[in-house]
């Protein structure tokens, strides 16, 4: 069975990503090419792998933890549906989820 993410870059160009869960929304997004820059490679040290995920999937999510709280203070052009992809844990439930990539740093 195949799954997937809707993933709009910073042209506005969306992408059908093949996604495998188990896997973050960051590897996904890095494996698939697109110009990510997630610095810290998922320890939620840094901001670089923010983005903004689409209204209607938000309540699938588990709530941002303190460490990812924190670290959204320090992104930029943060807003409510504001997250980082490196927190969110890819699951059959996120098929078809939309998230536009947040500003570069």
């Amino acid at each position: 069975m195949s799954f997937t993410i809707l993933v709009t870059d910073f042209d506005g160009k969306e992408h059908a990503l093949e996604a495998t869960p188990g896997f973050t929304i960051m590897e996904i997004i890095r494996d698939a090419g697109l110009d990510l820059e997630a610095i810290c490679g998922g320890c939620v040290a840094c901001a670089t792998c923010h983005c903004y995920i689409n209204e209607e999937w938000l309540e699938k999510l588990e709530k941002a933890d303190d460490d990812e709280e924190s670290m959204l203070d320090q992104a930029y052009e943060v807003k409510k549906n504001s997250r980082l992809t490196c927190q969110i844990t890819f699951n059959e439930k996120l098929d078809g989820m939309k998230l536009i990539l947040g500003p570069k740093f």
